[in-house]
């Protein structure tokens, strides 16, 4: 499986046999460059700017931006109820965490996710060998609580996201705070990390942080 960070939230993760996904997509006023990538599905964890322009995506992806249970192209999607706050989504609404299980690589999409998980929904999200977590704080979960979230799921792999970099003013951190927090990470000097089967289930878990698509 590959994937591919295109900056905030939005990523497009693709299988071995092809299948793309893109998470989030944002529109054009975020300040990244908007993914001229096709996919066969889009997931939207919640209606705001940044996480749903669906529009953007080329060709006919089959959308899913709701709480449940789905199997497009062979894979796997479930959707759990989450909150964009810590106020039970008074300030913000409701945000959706989505789980792929792709290749036999199960991957979690935290979204805009605002507040500590519950034990009922870690048990939800359930084993999780990528975990993609925003990190940046004010609107989501900032670096202390993230590190919180790994150690009740974790997964093998952590890929940070929405946070700080210099194409984007938003007033949140950049991912120092988070890698500060968890001792350290890998930085790569590119946009797409591939996982493989045979790479997980190390006793430690991986912070890998990935440079935007540019």
């Amino acid at each position: 499986m590959k994937i591919t960070w295109f900056g905030h939230a939005c990523f497009r993760l693709v299988s071995d046999s092809g299948v793309a996904i893109i998470t989030d997509p944002f529109d054009e006023t975020v300040g990244y460059r908007l993914p001229d990538e096709q996919a066969d599905i889009v997931t939207v964890s919640h209606q705001h700017f940044d996480h749903n322009y669906v529009q953007g995506v080329p060709g006919n992806p089959e959308v899913i931006s709701k709480i449940g249970n789905f199997y497009v192209k062979d894979i796997p999607i479930k959707g759990i109820k989450s909150y964009h706050d810590d106020q039970g989504g008074s300030k913000r609404g409701i945000n959706i965490i989505y789980v792929f299980d792709i290749d036999g690589i199960k991957v979690c999409h935290l979204g805009d996710l605002g507040h500590a998980l519950a034990d009922e929904q870690v048990e939800q999200i359930g084993d999780v060998d990528v975990l993609l977590i925003p990190v940046g704080g004010t609107y989501t979960i900032d670096a202390g609580m993230a590190a919180n979230v790994v150690a009740a799921l974790k997964p093998s792999i952590v890929i940070p996201m929405h946070y700080k970099t210099d194409r984007i003013d938003f007033p949140i951190d950049g991912v120092d705070k988070f890698l500060q927090v968890m001792g350290g990470g890998t930085r790569l000097n590119d946009h797409t990390f591939e996982v493989k089967k045979q790479d997980l289930g190390g006793k430690k878990t991986r912070i890998v942080v990935l440079d935007y698509k540019p």
